[in-house]
Order: C-alpha cells, then sequence, then structure tokens
C-alpha cells in the first residue's frame, strides 16, 4: 500500500476561505479515487495562510481492474441520441457496441473491460484539471499565465509512493519541494513520506493543522492574560480567524492608553477585535482592562518588542477616532436626531427609517401590557431606537448601532429603561444571542421585527430557498425566542392586522405571515427534539400563540411516547379507520340503544371530558391517558358491526365521538 501527499503552496489566503478550501480538496481527491473503486484508509486535509494539503494513506499502487457494461439507447432509437451516446463515451461508431435485447426492445451496450493501470499515472492526469477547477470566492491571475487561483499559486507539491508525481498546471511543475516559514525559515524542504510532512514544517516553523493553531492560541492568549492578572475575553470566533492568520501563532501583550479606558468598553473591543484582530483582557472583577494580545506570525529577536510598539501606535490612532466621535456624538440628544432618519431610506417600497420609527412606536405600545412593559418608556424607547444610525460613531463602526444608542440615552437622561431597550431591540441577533433584559427591551425588539416581517410581506418581498438578504428567517426566529424565553401569551393575529394596517395595505396577507413564523418555531421545536410529525399535530388546532404551542407540543410528545399514549393512538387509528371504511360521519349517541357495560363505560368518559372544556392542555391529555382502559375494554368485548343497523350505527357514533375528541387535542392523523 501507498501513501499521497498533496501540497498547493501560494500566498496567503483568506482566513474566511481556507476551511472551505480543505474541504473542497478533501472532496476532489475522495471523488476521484471513488471513480475507480478505491478508499483510503485515512484522508486528512490542512490549510494554514500560505498552504492547502491532503494526506491520504493506505492506497494501492495500482488501480483495479475495470468491468461494467453501459446500457445505451435502442437501436431504432433517433440518430442523435445514438451519437450522443457515442460521443460522451469517445466513440466514433457502434462497430465497438454490443446489441442486447430485452422485453422493451434491443438495446447498445457498451462493455468495458480495462485494466488497471497506475494510480500515480491517473492522478498526474487529474491534478491539473482539478487545480484549473478549484472554486474560490474570490480568485485571481498574475504574470501572463492563465491560471486562477486565490492568489498567486507558487509551488506544487504532489508525492506517491516516495516519488513525485509529475504534471504542469500554469508553468508550475510539480515536485517533492515545500517552503517553511516565509521569514524564519523560508528555504526549500523536500518530503518524500508524507508522514514526515507535518513534522518537517514543524520544525521549519509551520504549523500545518488549523486546530493546533487555535489550541495554541487559546492556551497561550490565556496564560499571558494570567501574567497581568487579567481573564481572556472569551472569543471563539476571533480565536479562529486568528488561526488562519498565522502559521507560528505567538501572543504579544499590549497596553491601552489609560486616556482611552472612559470610553465606552464596546468601543475599545470593537476597535480591537473588528479592525485590529486583537483579543481583549478583563480584570479579576469583571471591568475591561487596559491590555490587548496581538498574534504574531513569529518569534522576533527582541522577543515582540518592535511589534507591540507598531501595534500600540495603530490601535491609539484608532481609538483617537473613537474618542472624537464619542465626544462629538454626545453634544446632540437623540431627540435631535430623529428629523435625519428622514433621509434614510428603510426599503424603497417602505418608506424611510423614520417611518419604520413611528410604526414601532406604535406597536411596542400595543405590546407593552402584554409583556409588562412600562408603556409610556417602551413607546419612547422605540421612538429614539434608530437615532444612533446618524451619530458619528455608528457611522465609523456599524456593528455598535443600538449599543451605542443605549450610552446616547444614558447621556440624555432618559433612564435606564429606556436605554436598556434602545441597546438591545437588535437582539436576539443570532442562536447565541440573549433576548433583551427587560420588558420594555422585549416589546421594542418584537416590534421592530414583527414591522419588518409585515412590510416585506406587504410587498410580497419574502425569502426564496436559501435566499434571505433581509434576514427575515432571522427575525421570525427572534419573536419565537423572546416570546418563549419571556413566557409571554401572544395571539400573533390581531398584532399583525396592527401591523398590516399601520402598512395601509389593502389585502394583509396574515395567514401566510403566520405559516411563515409557523415554520421556523416548527424548526425551532425540531432542535428542541420535538418531531416535525408531533408538531403538526399540535400546529393543525390553528392556535397563534406561541408559547401555547411549544408547551402544548412537548406534552404531546410526551403523552405519545407513554405507553397510554401509544396504545390510546392505535386506538385513534382503528376507530377512524373503521368509521372511514364505514362512511359515518355523525357523533350522535343514544344512550338509550348502549347495551354493554363496556360501551356505556366509553360513553360515560367521553361525555365527562367533552364536558371538562375548562381544563388545561395537561389536564385533558391526562384524562386522555384514563380512556385506555374503557377504550381497550370496548374493543375486545363489543362488536361494532352488529346486525342490528341501529345498535350498529350507534357504536359507530361512539367511536365516531371519540375520534373527535381525541381531535381536539391534536390532529392524530398527522402523527406518524
Amino acid at each position: 500500500m501507498a501513501d499521497l501527499l498533496i501540497e498547493l503552496y501560494s500566498e496567503e489566503i483568506p482566513a474566511g476561505m481556507q476551511g472551505g478550501a480543505a474541504d473542497q480538496l478533501h472532496r476532489k481527491i475522495s471523488e476521484f479515487l471513488a471513480a475507480f473503486g478505491v478508499t483510503a484508509d485515512t484522508m486528512e486535509s490542512h490549510v494554514s495562510p500560505q498552504r492547502l494539503a491532503l494526506i491520504a494513506t493506505g492506497l494501492p499502487q495500482n488501480l483495479p481492474n475495470r468491468q461494467e457494461q453501459k446500457k445505451g439507447p435502442r437501436v431504432d432509437a433517433p440518430e442523435k441520441a445514438i451519437e450522443g451516446f457515442l460521443r460522451a463515451n469517445g466513440l466514433g461508431s457502434t462497430g465497438g457496441l454490443s446489441v442486447q435485447e430485452d422485453k422493451r426492445g434491443a438495446f447498445f451496450v457498451l462493455e468495458i473491460d480495462e485494466k488497471g493501470g497506475a494510480l500515480a499515472d491517473d492522478l498526474a492526469a487529474f491534478m491539473p484539471a482539478m487545480i484549473e477547477g478549484f472554486q474560490w470566492p474570490k480568485s485571481m491571475r498574475w504574470g501572463s499565465g492563465s491560471l486562477r487561483w486565490v492568489r498567486p499559486l507558487r509551488s506544487i507539491l504532489c508525492v506517491f509512493d516516495g516519488q513525485p508525481v509529475p504534471f504542469n498546471v500554469g508553468g508550475i511543475e510539480s515536485g517533492s519541494v515545500t517552503y517553511g516559514h516565509r521569514f524564519m525559515a523560508p528555504d526549500a524542504i523536500t518530503i518524500t513520506d508524507p508522514h514526515d510532512y507535518v513534522g518537517a514544517l514543524d520544525k521549519a516553523h509551520v504549523l500545518v493543522d488549523a486546530a493546533v493553531r487555535e489550541a495554541i492560541i487559546a492556551e497561550s492568549a490565556s496564560a499571558l492574560a494570567a501574567s497581568v492578572d487579567c481573564d481572556l475575553v472569551e472569543d471563539a470566533g476571533l480565536i479562529s480567524e486568528t488561526a488562519g492568520l498565522v502559521e507560528w501563532p505567538v501572543p504579544l501583550l499590549g497596553q491601552i492608553d489609560a486616556e482611552f479606558m472612559d470610553v465606552p468598553e464596546e468601543v475599545l473591543i470593537s476597535v480591537m477585535r473588528t479592525h485590529q484582530k486583537y483579543f481583549a483582557l478583563r480584570d479579576r472583577s469583571g471591568k475591561l482592562a487596559p491590555y490587548f494580545i496581538t498574534i504574531s506570525n513569529m518569534e522576533a529577536d527582541d522577543k515582540g518588542a518592535a511589534i507591540i510598539a507598531g501595534n500600540e501606535r495603530v490601535l491609539r490612532a484608532r481609538l483617537s477616532d473613537g474618542r472624537f466621535f464619542w465626544d462629538q456624538d454626545r453634544k446632540e440628544t437623540l431627540q435631535s436626531r430623529l428629523p435625519s432618519l428622514e433621509k434614510i431610506t428603510f426599503q424603497a417600497k417602505l418608506g424611510t427609517v423614520a417611518d419604520k420609527t413611528e410604526r414601532i412606536a406604535a406597536l411596542a405600545a400595543e405590546l407593552a401590557p402584554a409583556l409588562s412593559a412600562d408603556k409610556k418608556a417602551a413607546r419612547q424607547a422605540a421612538q429614539l431606537c434608530k437615532a444612533d444610525l446618524v451619530s458619528g460613531m455608528v457611522y465609523e463602526f456599524p456593528e455598535l448601532q443600538g449599543i451605542m444608542g443605549g450610552y446616547y440615552a444614558q447621556n440624555d437622561g432618559l433612564g435606564e429603561g429606556v436605554a436598556a431597550a434602545i441597546r438591545d431591540h437588535y437582539k436576539p441577533l443570532g442562536p447565541g444571542d440573549a433576548i433583551p433584559e427587560t420588558a420594555e427591551g422585549h416589546a421594542v425588539a418584537l416590534a421592530d421585527k414583527i414591522d419588518s416581517l409585515a412590510g416585506f410581506w406587504s410587498i410580497d418581498e419574502k425569502p426564496t430557498g436559501s435566499k434571505d438578504p433581509f434576514a427575515l428567517r432571522r427575525a421570525a426566529l427572534g419573536i419565537i425566542r423572546i416570546l418563549l424565553e419571556s413566557e409571554t401569551r401572544l395571539a400573533l393575529t390581531p398584532i399583525l392586522a396592527v401591523t398590516f394596517d399601520l402598512y395601509k395595505c389593502k389585502t394583509p396577507p396574515i395567514d401566510d405571515l403566520l405559516g411563515f413564523i409557523a415554520d421556523r418555531l416548527k424548526v425551532h421545536l425540531r432542535g428542541e427534539g420535538i418531531s416535525h410529525d408531533v408538531v403538526n399535530a399540535v400546529f393543525a388546532l390553528g392556535s397563534d400563540d406561541v408559547v401555547e404551542l411549544a408547551a402544548q407540543s412537548a406534552q404531546l410528545k410526551a403523552f405519545l411516547g407513554s405507553d397510554d399514549g401509544a396504545n390510546l393512538k392505535a386506538a385513534y387509528l382503528r376507530a377512524n379507520g373503521i368509521c372511514a371504511q364505514a362512511k359515518h360521519d355523525d357523533d350522535e349517541v343514544d344512550a338509550g340503544l348502549l347495551s354493554a357495560p363496556e360501551e356505556q363505560q366509553l360513553h360515560q368518559v367521553i361525555v365527562a371530558m367533552a364536558d371538562d372544556a375548562t381544563a388545561d392542555y395537561q389536564s385533558r391529555l391526562d384524562a386522555l391517558a384514563n380512556l385506555r382502559g374503557p377504550v381497550d375494554a370496548f374493543f375486545e368485548a363489543v362488536m361494532v358491526n352488529d346486525d342490528d343497523k341501529k345498535i350498529r350505527h350507534n357504536r359507530l357514533s361512539l367511536l365516531k365521538g371519540l375520534v373527535n375528541l381525541m381531535r381536539r387535542l391534536a390532529d392524530f392523523d398527522l402523527v406518524e
């Protein structure tokens, strides 16, 4: 058996493209081998800023023989169909084809009997096309060549069974040579054994395994933070991103000038993280510390002193901008900025951001009572929640919208309730983000998201397939999470009616939008382990209360998971099947015709449950579970299809009553 090593060495690959490139290389080589019926014992891909690599072990030196039949068109098929089959298989005539007959007629058949050749030969033929056809989000050409790659490709290493696999791509000859760290070990390295690849580059100050780089960054940065009695601000995304920027990670500690420490910490963190890729630190009390950690790509002779000084100088300039905007923005109130929102378009067909804030304010006031929120504070926060969009800080740092509005509200003396609602009204931004902290924040966030959904529905701009340019799925999920996590019982239909009315929508698509939100809730509940059929069975009842739907879905799941529930579901199917077969739709029972004790008992239980309409859903499920005994006894002792037509009809009505009773709790037909 033999091993394979491929490395494509280039100038720096953007960090965001590295993971997808490694997956693509793995997939392409797997597909190449699979076409010959070959599977590697192990296959792993590696990626770093300057190289994309793959190691496959346990491959045969020679490919297996290939014998197969390809069935072609009928002998009497149109000439173009036959020509297409010949062309697809590299044939000029039907002379090399055999003819086979079956009950549908005579067909051309191509008999393939190929002796397996050397895998290295087929690999040499495959690699140029694979490299030339590699898909990048963005690519470039350089020099006079026609090859496109994410960045200029410098060398290709391809070794199989200890020998280089020779081919040429864009004027680059493949071989067995790679290169170490571009500053600390730039000399060529010859590799003939794939097992030596990772270790050889490690000695040359290159860590090719992204997971190893991430672990080193996390551990060494945390240790460096601890050296100044601080903790690293957790940021898995930044760790992953910096691992894609360096091949030999070296954390260095820098200082933030004290003059900037009274600027809001979100500004400091945003500047450091988003613009400089620095890690923030907190002291033991949880306060942002005047330090940052940058990840260098080399070990410097001066232990990084010059690198730290350069990074501190750059950070000082960026923070000076932030400081300037902070000081300038506080000279104007949020209220004074509202007229400027009339100049910002929310959406061409939906008006300005000023129009949107008026609608949000009306909706927030409408929602406040259900959320136990202060109506006046919710309305005021909603009116001002977008005002920071025209501030200097948010213009420079868009990721701080909402957050800065909260600070400016505090500066204006509007109170913490209003400030918190403004700060949090974009939440939750994603699955890992928390919902707003306050009831007023819930009201404004809900109003903002409901307004966006209704607006885009009113102009028929809905998500299609994987396309959702206005993040409407995220808005719907945000609504669901706020309602569920705040345990707010809210009928959505009247709220949507109010919202569409604010848009002056003549034919409001309320049911369609409700269906969209319901679909998002189904996805959310599946994530909670509730299967789609159980969710659909509850949703069929037609409720528009998210909390009620979620709770009932969980309760129905538990009920069906019990022995009583499973057996009763089977009884439902049996009863419904009998009624369907008899085409019986009447559930009016004549108690005087009930002669058997078992049918009398079942009737009494059904009537008692039907009369108890005030019980909550769980109590009604519990009562339903008590039907198991009477139902089992009925089917064991009673013959439904009695010879007496009246008795048969009455017993069918009894079963129909059972079916209808159960359907009040869920559409059991939908439960798989």
